[in-house]
C-alpha cells in the first residue's frame, strides 16, 4: 500500500473541499509542502507524534504497576483509591493521549488550516503529562482535578476552534464528543463531592470512545478494505452504506446513552444486545475475512469485531449476571476493542504519516497477536476461579507488552524526520 494512504486521505471523516488551502499552499518559507511548520522538531510537527509515542509508553506502565498494586504493592499516592486510578488512566489518560494524536492529526485536512506543532503541541503535551503526575503523586482531590482536566479542556476548545475558523461544522460531531469526554472526566473527579455519581464519569467516557469506534471505524474500515482489495482484485468488494449502517449507529448512540444513564435496566441490557447484533452484521458486510494476507487491514476488522461482542457482553451481563460477569463485558470494550483499535490506528498512522509503506511487518504482527492474545485472557479470566489471579498476571503482561513493542519499534520513526 502507498504511504499516501494515511489518515489524512482516508480518515473517514468529512474534509471540507470548499475551504481554499492556500495556507498550506501558499509557498510561505515557513511551511512545508504537507503543510507543517518548519521550525517545528519532527517529533512537535504533527500530534500523532508525541500522543501516540507517550500514549503507548504510559499504557507499557501502568498495567504492570496496577497488577503491582493488585497484589500487594505500593499503591499510587494520588487522591484516588487504586482501582479508581486503573479505570481512570486507563481511559482519560491513555486513550485521551490516543485521541489527541488522532484528532490532531486529521483536523487539517478537514479545514485546510496548519496542524498544532512546535510550541502550541508541546505545551499540550505538557498538561497530559502534568495530569497523569497529577493523578499518580497528589493526594489533593481539588488541584488534581484542575491539573488532570486542563488537558481534555484545552483539546477540545482547540479542536473547536479549527473546526469554526475552518468552516468545517461538519465534523462538531466530533469537537462535541471530544467535550463529552472531558465532562466525563469532570464527572469521575466530581464523585468525591457526590456518592451518587458513582460510575457516570466512567461509562460516559467508555460510551464516548464507543460511539467514535463504530462512527470512524464505519467508515475508514471498508475505505481501506476496499482500496486494498480493489489493488489486490480481490471481489466482492465491502458492501457499500447505507440503512443497515445507518440503524447501527442510531440504535447504538441511543442504547450507549441509556447505558449511561440507567446500566441495570432491562431494557438497556436488550437494547445492548440489538446493537451489538446490528453492528455484527455491519462487519460482516466488509468481508475482512478476504483481508488474510495483510494483518494491518485485518485488525481494523478484528477492532470492530471487539466493539461489537463487547456490546453483546454487555447486554448478556445485564440480564444474567451471575452468568456473564461484569467485569468481562467491560474489559472486552476496554482491553479489546479500545486496545486492538488504537494499536490498529496507531501502528497504520505512524507507517504513513512517516513515508514508511503501510504494511505490517513482523514486529507489527507481534503487537497485534499480543494485544488480542492480552485482551482475550482478560475478559476470560472471570469465568476461571482458581486460574484467575494467573490469568490476570498473563494478559496484563502480554497486553502491555503490545504496546512496550510499540513504543520501541515505533518510536524511532515518531521522533525523526519522515522517511524519503
Amino acid at each position: 500500500m502507498s504511504t499516501s494512504d494515511t489518515i489524512h486521505q482516508e480518515v473517514g471523516l468529512r474534509p471540507d473541499r470548499s475551504v481554499p488551502r492556500s495556507r498550506v499552499n501558499s509557498g510561505d518559507p515557513g511551511v512545508d509542502r504537507r503543510g507543517r511548520s518548519r521550525k517545528a522538531p519532527p517529533f512537535l510537527s504533527y500530534g500523532f507524534r508525541p500522543f501516540f509515542l507517550l500514549g503507548a509508553i504510559y499504557a507499557a506502565l501502568a498495567v504492570p504497576l496496577w497488577l503491582w498494586t493488585y497484589f500487594g504493592g505500593q499503591a499510587p499516592s494520588g487522591a484516588f483509591d487504586p482501582l479508581a486510578w486503573h479505570a481512570h488512566e486507563m481511559i482519560f489518560g491513555y486513550l485521551g493521549a490516543v485521541m489527541a494524536g488522532f484528532i490532531l492529526t486529521a483536523v487539517p485536512n478537514w479545514t485546510g488550516r496548519l496542524p498544532l506543532s512546535g510550541g502550541p503541541l508541546a505545551a499540550l503535551v505538557g498538561l497530559w503529562l502534568a495530569g497523569r503526575m497529577a493523578m499518580f503523586a497528589n493526594p489533593e482531590p481539588l488541584s488534581t482535578a484542575v491539573l488532570d482536566l486542563a488537558f481534555p479542556v484545552v483539546l477540545a476548545a482547540a479542536v473547536w476552534r479549527e473546526i469554526v475558523a475552518g468552516h468545517n461544522l461538519g465534523n462538531a460531531p466530533v469537537a462535541l464528543l471530544l467535550s463529552l469526554f472531558a465532562a466525563a472526566n469532570l464527572l469521575d473527579h466530581a464523585v468525591g463531592l457526590a456518592v451518587g455519581l458513582q460510575g457516570y464519569g466512567i461509562r460516559l467516557a467508555l460510551a464516548v470512545a464507543a460511539l467514535l469506534m463504530a462512527l470512524v471505524g464505519g467508515r475508514v474500515i471498508p475505505s481501506f478494505t476496499r482500496n486494498w482489495m480493489a489493488r489486490t482484485k480481490r471481489a466482492p468488494l465491502p458492501a457499500p452504506m447505507d440503512h443497515l449502517d445507518r440503524m447501527a449507529i442510531g440504535v447504538t448512540a441511543i442504547v450507549l446513552a441509556g447505558w449511561v444513564a440507567a446500566p441495570d435496566a432491562s431494557s438497556v441490557a436488550t437494547g445492548l444486545l440489538a446493537a451489538g447484533l446490528l453492528l455484527l452484521a455491519r462487519l460482516v458486510r466488509w468481508r475482512g475475512h478476504r483481508t488474510l494476507a495483510e494483518p494491518i487491514v485485518l485488525v481494523l476488522h478484528l477492532g470492530y469485531l471487539w466493539l461489537a461482542l463487547a456490546l453483546l457482553l454487555m447486554g448478556l451481563s445485564g440480564l444474567a449476571p451471575s452468568s456473564v460477569p461484569v467485569s468481562s463485558a467491560f474489559h472486552a470494550l476496554t482491553a479489546g476493542a479500545v486496545g486492538t483499535m488504537t494499536l490498529a490506528v496507531m501502528t497504520r498512522a505512524s507507517r504513513g504519516h512517516t513515508g514508511r509503506e503501510i504494511v505490517a511487518d513482523g514486529v507489527t504482527l507481534a503487537i497485534y497477536m499480543l494485544v488480542t492474545f492480552g485482551a482475550l485472557l482478560r475478559v476470560l479470566a472471570p469465568f476461571t476461579a482458581d486460574m484467575y489471579a494467573p490469568m490476570l498476571m498473563l494478559s496484563g503482561t502480554a497486553w502491555s507488552g503490545a504496546f512496550a513493542l510499540f513504543a520501541v519499534s515505533y518510536g524511532p520513526m515518531l521522533v525523526t524526520k519522515r522517511a524519503a
